[in-house]
């Protein structure tokens, strides 16, 4: 046999095994079809563009802090500065919450004094009016059990808002801490 009757025969016999291998995929592309459907809803309308024009120059801007209004129930002056004529006292150095009341004394006009004490264990005689605390504190009430002070304190927004604050007698067992 020749080179050329072989080569025939093999393409016959090639050509006679693969006519029904992808006869699935056929059908399947054929049926898949079937139920699409051929129209197409139409866009919707488009709608003129209207300018609007921004009338509220006057308005607060809504993307900037707002700072609430002081008013007579929640404003405090701004409280003495370094430079002023006011000596700072020694308690102003410390925080409100590192100090601690110790004890009371009472002298012969009964004027109440308290005892307070530094982190640093060092104590200190306190009368009304004295300053204690960062937050501008005046000492106004010293009882046997508390001292009650006015503290002046700027808020987030920078308003100055007066607050009291007080010190409780500790008992004798904190105070040996």
């Amino acid at each position: 046999m020749t080179r050329a009757t072989v080569a025939i025969t093999l393409a016959l016999a090639l050509s006679a095994c693969g006519g029904d291998e992808h006869q699935d995929l056929k059908k399947f592309v054929d049926e898949a079809g079937m139920n699409l459907r051929k129209r197409v809803d139409p866009l919707p309308e488009v709608k003129p563009y209207e300018p609007f024009t921004y009338e509220a120059f006057d308005l607060p801007d809504p993307f900037k802090p707002r700072k609430p209004e002081a008013t007579e129930k929640n404003a405090a002056e701004r409280p003495a500065q370094a430079s002023d004529l006011r000596r700072k006292e020694a308690l102003e150095a410390y925080p409100l919450e590192s100090l601690k009341m110790v004890g009371t004394l009472q002298d012969k006009s009964k004027k109440m004094f308290a005892l307070i004490k530094t982190p640093e264990n060092n104590l200190y005689q306190v009368r009304s009016g004295n300053y204690i605390g960062q937050n501008f504190g005046i000492v106004s009430v010293i009882t046997e059990t508390s001292i009650t002070l006015k503290e002046v304190v700027q808020d987030a927004s920078g308003v100055w808002t007066e607050r009291t604050s007080s010190l409780q007698l500790l008992d004798e067992e904190e105070s040996k801490r």
